[in-house]
């Protein structure tokens, strides 16, 4: 697949993994393990900006213990939909951009928030894109969170292949993120293994 079809696949997804999937799942571990980081490494007013917000079930969990200054990106539109439907405090008081996240954050100022951090989402960025992990780093005045497989669950392994596809249909490609962000002069703080993916977290320089 290249770039486009792997954003457009993304863009116009429904059923499993669409918008709405996630919002009937609903918060999960890395929502609560994702606050303790935040409540640890963040201060309460900090800017915050999710890279594939999706319909906002981690920046709910953030909002419902006092963060307020939330901002998210997804690449589907029926993210926002969903979100009125399902977190409707959170759509009242976020700020949230439909598009690619190779489209948007360019468009952001440096240092445009205190932390940004991503679940699943990074992952899925083409090879052919990876120049917007610089971007990322750009954007983030202080840390960056990532919880992305890296092949660590046993049923979405990458084994021998940097590449793996979910259901056969989409492709995951697998990054070691602490070289990924470590090549961009970030330093690791903390890495949180769990059953699916690995959690990370980042000073930006």
């Amino acid at each position: 697949m290249d770039p486009d079809e792997v954003r457009d696949d993304w863009a116009g997804r429904s059923g499993r993994y669409s918008p709405q999937y996630y919002a009937d799942l609903g918060p999960n571990q890395v929502s609560e393990t994702l606050l303790d980081v935040f409540e640890h490494y963040a201060d309460a007013d900090a800017r915050i900006l999710e890279l594939g917000c999706g319909s906002g079930r981690h920046l709910e969990t953030l909002r419902e213990h006092g963060y307020e200054h939330l901002t998210g990106i997804d690449i589907n539109e029926d993210s926002f939909d969903v979100m009125d439907e399902e977190y409707p405090a959170l759509a009242d008081l976020g700020t949230f951009h439909a598009g690619a996240i190779e489209d948007i954050l360019p468009d952001y100022e440096t240092d445009a928030f205190d932390v940004v951090y991503s679940v699943e989402t990074l992952q899925h960025i083409h090879p052919e894109d990876t120049w917007v992990f610089d971007e990322v780093v750009r954007v983030s005045g202080d840390l960056i969170i990532t919880a992305e497989n890296e092949g660590n669950s046993p049923t979405r392994g990458r084994g021998e292949s940097e590449t793996s596809f979910v259901d056969g249909e989409f492709p995951l490609y697998h990054r070691n993120w602490k070289q990924v962000f470590g090549e961009r002069d970030c330093a690791q703080l903390l890495r949180e293994p769990t059953s699916r993916d690995t959690i990370r977290v980042f000073r930006t320089p």
